[in-house]
């Protein structure tokens, strides 16, 4: 059905661009048969022929315009659901290796901040080394405000 919908976007953008184009076009006509004219009943003519369809045309054109663009927005976010949806796995991933668990305290070398083995920050990162108690007590480093681990350690 997403398919067969999209296949009319491309033909509806067309058209409505060329209803614009044409709704334009009878626009500027009628207003230049309006100017030449200097009575009313001699302008009729031109409004009725040419500036009330022309701007019938223009309102046909962005209706196909917001119809086409809306077809193409719906798509689209159905293919973001679908990718979402799909993406989402049904079991997590084994793990690798050992598990570190939230009671190591972690660094990184030239950092500021010691954190739990679990936080985001530091989870899975190579250059992680083990927080010493010595950097945490002369002030060097600092406790991370994600994870917030123990001030002693």
């Amino acid at each position: 059905m997403r398919t067969a919908r999209l296949r009319t976007v491309r033909p509806a953008l067309w058209a409505g661009l060329a209803t614009l184009a044409a709704g334009a076009v009878l626009c500027v006509a009628g207003w230049y048969g309006v100017s030449g004219e200097r009575f009313a009943e001699r302008q009729l003519p031109y409004l009725a022929s040419c500036t009330v369809p022309g701007a019938a045309l223009i309102v046909a054109g962005a209706v196909l315009l917001t119809y086409a663009r809306s077809v193409l927005a719906t798509s689209r976010v159905e293919e973001l659901y679908e990718l979402l949806v799909a993406g989402e796995p049904s079991a997590p991933p084994p793990a690798t290796g050992p598990v570190a668990t939230s009671d190591a305290l972690l660094m990184i070398p030239g950092g500021t901040l010691w954190h739990r083995a679990d936080c985001p920050l530091v989870a899975g990162r190579p250059e992680a080394v083990p927080a010493d108690a010595g950097a945490r007590a002369d002030g060097g480093l600092r406790p991370c405000p994600v994870c917030e681990p123990p001030a002693e350690g």
